[in-house]
C-alpha cells in the first residue's frame, strides 16, 4: 500500500528562495433558482416522479427544500416571480397553451414561504423577487425589514420592474409603463427604501433599557419627508433596525437602462448569455460601468444561469437528461418563450428554419445554440427544435455529465468569463439540487473552489466574504443615508 502520510515541507537550501505559495482559487457562488409554481423553467416536468413542484403550495415542500440546500451549503435560494401570465404564444391574450404544462402558471406569492424556511435553517440566504412598479416603497421596505429580522439577516431582494402587459392589466393599468420610465421610477424607489432602512433610526436608537424605561430613545428616530417626481413618503419606517438594514440586493438588468440601474444598486447580478463571448462582454461592461458609478467592482458579484444534470458517468447524466425530455410539454416551452421575448412562434411554419428566418431574438438564440451545443451543426432549427432546446432549463447554459465533466465545464466558464458563480435551474425539484450536492460539490471542494461551510450568518457576509459586516458597503449609494451613533 502506498504511504499516504503527510510529510513536513523541506526547508530550502541556504542561498535559495522558497517557491511562492499557490494562489487561493476563487470560491464559487451557487444559488438554487426556483419559483413558487409547478413549472418554472421546465414545462410538463411537474409529472416526473422525482419532482415535488406540483406541491409548491404545501409548506413542507419549502421547508424540506431549504433544509436540503443548507445541508449541501448552497449560498442561497432565489425565488423568481411574475405578476402576470404569459399570453403571447397563439395570442395575444391566449391563456390556454401553457396551462397543461404549468408553464409558470399557476404562480403563488414568493414571500409567504420565507418565514417557514427561516425557521428550519440558520445560514441559507432567502432571496425574493419583488417589483418596484406596482407597490409603494414604504410597504415593501416594511415587509423586507420584517423578514430581515425573522431571518436574522438572511433576506435578499431581487429588484425587478415588471415587464408583462398582463401584469400591468392585473394591477389596474391599460398598458405597460415604458421600459426606461420604469427604470427611472425604480431608481427613485430605491432611494426611498434606502432612506427608510438606513436613515430613519439612528444606530443606537433601540435601547431596551429597563432602568431608564426606554425601549427606543427619543430623538433618535426621524422622518425622511421624501418628495420626488414619482414618490412621496414621510416616514419613519415603523420597523426597528434589522441586522442588514438594507436586504442583500440582486438584479438582472440587461438593457442600457437596466445595466445602469444594476451597476448603481445591485450587489449580485444575474447574467444572461449562452456563449463565452457574450458573458465575458457583460462581465467587462458591468465592471466598467460600476467603476463609472463610483462603485468598487469587487463588491458586485456576477453569476450566470446554468442547468446542471449530473450523475456518476457522462452516459448516465445524458440518459437522465433525455428521460427528462420525455416529460417536456413543448406547448408550454413555446408559451414561456413568447412571454420572455414577445415573439409568437405559432406565426411560423413547422418547417421554417429559424437559423435563417424569424425575429432577431430567435436567430440570435439559435446561433448561440449552434455554436455551443454538440451535435447540432447542420441541424435544421425548426419550431419544434427550438421548443426542445428550451424545454429543460430555459435559455440557460447546460452542463451535463459526470461530476468531473461538469466541474470542467463550469471551470471553463469561470476562467473564460470572470463570473463569480452560478444560478442553478432544475428539471426536477429537489432531485437535481440533491444530485449537485451529492455528486458535484465534493469534486468542487477537492479542487478548492467551493466552501466546506458557510462563512457567516448573514446574506451579505456570505456572498462578499470581505469581513466588513452585514451592512451596505461604503461604495454603495444607499450607504450615504446611514445614521451612525454619536
Amino acid at each position: 500500500m502506498a504511504d499516504t502520510t503527510a510529510q513536513a515541507p523541506a526547508h530550502p537550501a541556504a542561498g535559495t528562495t522558497a517557491p511562492a505559495p499557490a494562489p487561493t482559487p476563487k470560491q464559487w457562488i451557487f444559488n438554487a433558482f426556483t419559483m413558487n409554481t409547478p413549472g418554472h423553467l421546465a414545462a410538463g416536468l411537474w409529472r416526473h416522479p422525482r419532482n415535488r413542484s406540483a406541491h409548491h403550495n404545501d409548506i413542507e415542500y419549502w421547508t424540506d427544500l431549504a433544509k436540503i440546500l443548507e445541508a449541501g451549503k448552497f449560498h442561497g435560494l432565489f425565488i423568481a416571480d411574475v405578476l402576470g401570465q404569459y399570453d403571447v404564444y397563439k395570442g395575444p391574450g391566449n391563456l390556454e397553451p401553457g396551462l397543461a404544462g404549468a408553464a409558470q402558471f399557476p404562480v403563488s406569492d414568493p414571500f409567504m414561504p420565507i418565514s417557514a424556511m427561516a425557521a428550519v435553517t440558520k445560514h441559507l440566504t432567502l432571496g425574493v423577487t419583488a417589483s418596484t412598479t406596482y407597490e409603494a416603497p414604504y410597504l415593501l421596505a416594511r415587509r423586507f425589514a420584517t423578514l430581515d429580522h425573522l431571518t436574522k439577516g438572511r433576506i435578499a431582494w431581487n429588484v425587478v420592474t415588471s415587464y408583462l402587459l398582463s401584469a400591468a392589466e392585473n394591477l389596474g393599468l391599460k398598458d405597460e409603463i415604458a421600459h426606461d420610465e420604469r427604470y427611472r421610477m425604480a431608481d427613485e424607489y430605491m432611494d426611498v427604501t434606502y432612506k427608510l432602512w438606513e436613515s430613519t433610526w439612528r444606530d443606537d436608537a433601540v435601547a431596551r433599557d429597563v432602568e431608564t424605561k426606554q425601549y427606543t430613545v427619543p430623538g433618535r428616530v426621524r422622518r425622511i419627508n421624501h418628495e420626488g417626481k414619482y414618490y412621496r413618503s414621510a416616514g419613519p419606517l415603523q420597523v426597528a433596525p434589522s441586522i442588514q438594514r438594507t436586504p442583500y440586493l440582486f438584479q438582472a438588468g440587461t438593457s442600457t437602462a437596466g445595466k445602469a440601474f444594476a451597476t448603481k444598486h445591485a450587489e449580485c447580478l444575474f447574467l444572461p448569455g449562452m456563449t463565452v463571448e457574450s458573458v465575458r462582454k457583460s462581465v467587462q461592461e458591468i465592471r466598467a460601468l460600476a467603476a463609472q458609478q463610483g462603485r468598487d467592482p469587487a463588491t458586485i458579484k456576477m453569476i450566470m444561469g446554468v442547468l446542471i444534470i449530473v450523475a456518476e458517468t457522462d452516459a448516465l447524466a445524458q440518459a437522465k437528461y433525455e428521460e427528462y425530455l420525455t416529460y417536456a410539454d413543448l406547448e408550454g416551452s413555446m408559451t414561456l418563450f413568447g412571454g420572455w421575448t414577445g415573439s409568437d412562434l405559432s406565426q411560423y411554419g413547422d418547417d421554417d428554419d429559424f437559423q435563417f428566418a424569424g425575429p432577431g431574438a430567435i436567430r440570435s438564440m439559435v446561433s448561440s445554440w449552434s455554436a455551443t451545443i454538440p451535435g447540432t451543426d447542420g441541424v435544421k432549427w425548426s419550431k419544434k427544435r427550438v421548443a426542445q432546446e428550451l424545454a429543460i432549463g430555459g435559455a440557460h447554459v447546460r452542463a451535463i455529465g459526470s461530476p468531473h465533466t461538469v466541474a470542467d465545464i463550469l471551470q471553463h466558464w469561470v476562467d473564460e468569463t470572470g463570473v463569480d458563480g452560478f444560478n442553478c435551474s432544475y428539471a426536477v425539484n429537489p432531485g437535481d439540487f440533491e444530485d449537485i450536492i451529492n455528486h458535484l460539490f465534493p469534486v468542487l471542494r477537492a479542487r478548492g473552489v467551493f466552501w466546506h461551510d458557510y462563512a457567516a450568518d448573514t446574506a451579505r457576509e456570505n456572498y462578499l466574504q470581505d469581513n466588513a459586516g452585514p451592512r451596505l458597503r461604503p461604495d454603495h449609494p444607499g450607504a450615504k443615508y446611514k445614521w451612525p451613533a454619536e
